[in-house]
């Protein structure tokens, strides 16, 4: 089973927010302007991630350039194809400061990308928003993470598969920093609710077969898959398990499945009952993302909205809401709104910056795919991210810069 066509191309998304090289979207030599770097995987194995991540950053400038933009200064996009290179991550993070002045940049999907950038960004002072659920730990101030964590998804997530299914957990993931620490937090929040991983494969980005793991995994006698795959290639396991006569008795998980729609384009034979676990989906009930899907759709955009796709919309809006209480996009300024318990209005109701670990609190869903729709089996409310352990606290140690790791 592969990803469609449809997927690789975004979903259909309107073709004039694409950017299909390493170039500015934006004329030069607009002055007054904000630049809004962005960076993303436009073309490669990966622009079914950055694509539509680049487009709603597009179609929230332009509802805030509509409504008079910001501090009375148009916003202006600076948008690089980094063309799934994390070397192009490297180059264009330094021409988005350099050459754009960009004001704050939003990159990158993986984790990988993100440690590329984050180190320049930072040496440039550039204020810098990662949007993308990941491993969690980062702690930096130049950087904002609006993506959920093991802290806030696993952490739900684990304790509910043991409690449900059984004891024995199977972890799978992309053998990068992502899925190495996924894999470290799942074992350690197993143990904490009395489980036990009993395996952990892990792969490149480019694996399609994973036939031998299904060996392994029938071996094994797990209750319960948990995956933290990412890119096209990997998607290939869904149909794979679903073939393999396990998917009957034993149940999936996964950090990453539905992020670009994949349970529409899949048999629901092959997606029913994958679980998830994150801060939204499109097919949330909320009045907010109600009106928000209408605005979406009604600017043209037919891209399925993921939180992976969402969360790059919830960063514009709290750095908008900290520049407009900064009276300023000054970086010193914007990151002192940020820190002062600053929430912004967002599709899925009020977000709020932990100023001490410059993550967010969220209502974190637990949801199940079934018939091409996910659907909420619990809910946690509000919850902050804690992956640091209580040894982030930017407020306090604001010259912090690492990536704490679970202690096991």
């Amino acid at each position: 089973m592969t990803l469609t066509r449809r997927l690789f191309i975004g979903a259909g998304g309107a073709a004039s927010a694409m950017t299909l090289g390493p170039w500015s979207t934006a004329a030069w030599g607009q002055s007054g302007d904000i630049t809004v770097g962005c960076i993303q995987d436009m073309s490669g194995p990966l622009q079914v991630f950055g694509q539509p991540k680049q487009r709603i950053l597009k179609f929230g400038i332009d509802e805030i350039n509509a409504a008079g933009g910001l501090l009375g200064r148009k916003l202006r996009l600076a948008s690089y194809d980094a063309q799934s290179n994390n070397q192009l991550y490297a180059q264009f993070a330094q021409q988005a400061t350099l050459r754009d002045k960009a004001d704050v940049v939003f990159a990158a999907t993986t984790s990988a990308a993100r440690e590329v950038v984050r180190p320049l960004l930072g040496r440039a002072r550039t204020l810098y928003f990662y949007n993308t659920p990941y491993e969690g730990g980062v702690c930096d101030r130049n950087t904002v993470v609006t993506g959920v964590t093991p802290s806030q998804s696993l952490q739900l997530m684990v304790p509910w598969l043991i409690k449900r299914y059984g004891k024995r957990i199977y972890v799978l993931g992309a053998d990068y920093n992502f899925g190495q620490l996924s894999a470290k937090w799942i074992r350690k929040l197993a143990a904490e609710s009395g489980g036990e991983v009993v395996g952990v494969e892990l792969f490149p980005l480019d694996v399609a077969n994973f036939s031998a793991t299904l060996g392994k995994i029938q071996a094994a006698a797990p209750n319960v898959v948990i995956n933290s795959f990412v890119g096209p290639a990997h998607a290939s396991f869904y149909g794979q398990w679903a073939s393999s006569g396990m998917k009957s008795r034993i149940a999936l998980a996964s950090q990453t499945f539905g992020g670009v729609g994949e349970h529409l384009s899949m048999p629901h034979e092959i997606t029913n009952g994958i679980h998830i676990c994150n801060n939204y989906m499109q097919e949330l009930d909320l009045p907010a993302n109600a009106d928000f899907l209408k605005r979406f759709r009604a600017a043209g955009y037919q891209d399925y909205v993921s939180e992976l796709v969402m969360n790059e919309y919830i960063g514009l809006q709290l750095w908008a809401t900290a520049v407009r209480k900064a009276g300023t996009v000054e970086r010193a300024a914007v990151q002192r709104a940020l820190e002062s318990g600053l929430s912004a209005p967002t599709p899925v109701g009020a977000v709020l910056v932990d100023g001490a670990t410059h993550h967010c609190r969220y209502d974190i869903f637990l949801m199940e795919t079934r018939g091409g729709t996910f659907k909420v089996l619990e809910t946690a409310k509000a919850v902050t991210a804690n992956d640091s352990g209580g040894q982030c606290d930017l407020i306090k140690n604001p010259s912090t810069n690492r990536q704490f790791e679970p202690a096991i």
